[in-house]
Formats: C-alpha cells, sequence, structure tokens
C-alpha cells in the first residue's frame, strides 16, 4: 500500500479504540459470568468459620472439603444427579430426533402453511409462563398416570423444548444450500440419500449444539420437577439443592455451595468436551470444485 492510500491517522485512531472497546467490553462480560462461578468454588471449600466472617476472602486460609462430605452425609446427591442425567438426556435426544425432521421442512417449505404454523407455535410457545400451564398439564399427566414419574417428566421436557429446538435447527438448515442436494441428485442420489450423505453431515455441529442446550434446559429446570415429582426417590438435582435450606430460609452455606458446585460440573464437562464439534460447522470442501 502506497503512502498516498494508508487511511488517515484519525481513522487508524478510532478503529483501534473501537477495538479496544470491544476487548474491555468482552473481558467485563467474561468477569461478569465467571465471579459467581469463583465464588461457589471458594465457598466450596471454606470451613464454617471463614464462611461466617464479615469480611470473606477469595481463597480460603484452611481448604476443606468437609462440605462435600456434610453433602452427601445429608442429601442423596448421587441419586438426584442420576435422575437429572436421564431426563436430561432422554429430554435432549428425544427432543432432537422429533426436531429434526421438522425443522427440515420448516426451512426448504418456510411458505407453506405448515411451516407459518410451526413458526407462530415457536413463537407463541416461548410467550407462555410456566404458572399458566401448569395445573392443566398437572392434569393431563395425573390422566395418563404420569404423575410422580420421571417418564412424565421427561414428556415435560421434550414438549418444552421442541419450540426452541425447531427453531434453532431450522437456522441451521437454511445455511445448508440447496445446491448441494441438487448435485447429489445429479450424481443419482435418491432424496432421502442426499438427506442422509450430504445434508445431515453439515447440520451435526448445530444437531450437537441444540442436543446441548436442549440438555442444559433440562438439567437445570427447577419448577416442573419440583411440582410433578413427590417421591424423594424421584427428585431431581435442582429441587434435592433446596433441602439445603432450613424452614426459616435459612440455608446451610457449605453444604449448598459444594452440592451446587457439584451441579455445575455436568453441563460444564458436556460443553468443554463438544465445543470442538459445535465450533467446527462450516461447509468448507462441501461443494465440488
Amino acid at each position: 500500500m502506497s503512502a498516498g492510500s494508508r487511511p488517515p491517522r484519525a481513522l487508524v485512531v478510532r478503529r483501534r479504540a473501537a477495538r479496544t472497546g470491544q476487548y474491555l467490553a468482552l473481558l467485563g462480560y467474561l468477569v461478569f459470568l465467571g465471579f459467581p462461578l469463583l465464588w461457589l468454588v471458594s465457598t466450596a471449600f471454606k470451613p464454617p468459620r471463614e464462611l461466617a466472617t464479615l469480611h470473606p476472602g477469595w481463597i480460603p486460609d484452611h481448604p476443606t472439603l468437609d462440605n462435600f462430605r456434610q453433602a452427601f452425609d445429608e442429601q442423596p446427591l448421587l441419586r438426584a444427579g442420576a435422575n437429572s442425567l436421564l431426563a436430561a438426556l432422554a429430554a435432549a435426544v428425544i427432543a432432537v430426533v422429533i426436531a429434526t425432521p421438522m425443522a427440515y421442512v420448516m426451512a426448504r417449505h418456510h411458505r407453506s402453511p405448515l411451516s407459518r404454523a410451526a413458526t407462530g407455535w415457536v413463537v407463541v410457545s416461548q410467550a407462555f409462563p410456566f404458572v399458566l400451564v401448569i395445573i392443566p398439564l398437572f392434569l393431563v399427566l395425573k390422566n395418563l398416570r404420569l404423575v410422580d414419574s420421571l417418564g412424565g417428566l421427561i414428556l415435560v421436557y421434550v414438549v418444552w423444548s421442541l419450540p426452541f429446538a425447531l427453531w434453532m435447527l431450522a437456522g441451521y438448515v437454511r445455511a445448508v444450500p440447496r445446491e448441494l442436494e441438487e448435485a447429489a441428485a445429479v450424481d443419482g442420489a435418491g432424496r432421502l440419500r442426499a438427506l442422509v450423505s450430504v445434508t445431515m453431515p453439515l447440520l451435526a455441529p448445530g444437531i450437537v449444539a441444540t442436543a446441548l442446550f436442549a440438555f442444559i434446559n433440562a438439567w437445570n429446570e427447577f419448577f416442573f420437577a419440583l411440582v410433578l415429582l413427590k417421591s424423594p426417590e424421584k427428585q431431581t438435582m435442582p429441587v434435592i439443592l433446596t433441602h439445603f435450606i432450613g424452614a426459616e430460609g435459612v440455608a446451610d452455606l457449605g453444604p449448598l455451595a459444594a452440592a451446587s458446585l457439584l451441579a455445575t460440573l455436568p453441563s460444564l464437562v458436556l460443553f468443554a468436551v463438544i465445543q470442538r464439534r459445535i465450533t467446527s460447522g462450516t461447509l468448507a470442501g462441501a461443494v465440488k470444485h
């Protein structure tokens, strides 16, 4: 670039200032997200004396595992974690299996009445708060004899996750060019073969991301689990965490922090394992040269 074509110095300064501002905003956002988790980790390893101090520090002076031992002694965390894991995995898998073909039809035929009805369902379903549907939902599950069962809870999670999964997957389907399927048809592949061999591999990152969001939503869900599950042996992790709060609203802070930290680990581990798959959703090399 010649000296005459260089951008003005003021423009360069503005660009650098804008980039610095973006980095600072991102750093502030990361601190905002990371602060609760770091404080939770710190609290989980503090002894009762440090938890009661007026000026708690970030790093425990005398780290201890007593909070974890007490949490396991007081509540059935392993059983509750297994219930949550079963419900979340089943809901995520079923929701993705149902939503994938629906999202394909919705994206490829977006002007059809069916696609418009599905879009309206997605929008309307997100506007309904849980409180408005819990009573009729409870009555329906009672008639189906699914109250106080993990099967009924999984059914609720699937229905509640479907609109978001459908909307999310439809966006991924629209990002896959039609020309790829047409090229497969020219090569002699049938419609089903083109979907399985061409479209589905390109949708894999979107399917994984959608399943992850459905899993996290079901894993963290509290209200439906509280209302629909009454037997102690069937309760999920979010419901069990409330048992560390006494009748007068006083929380057993150490064991509660330890149990809450354990409850956050599956989502973090799952995201860390599959994040590479989520970020690899490109169409590089998909088009013939």
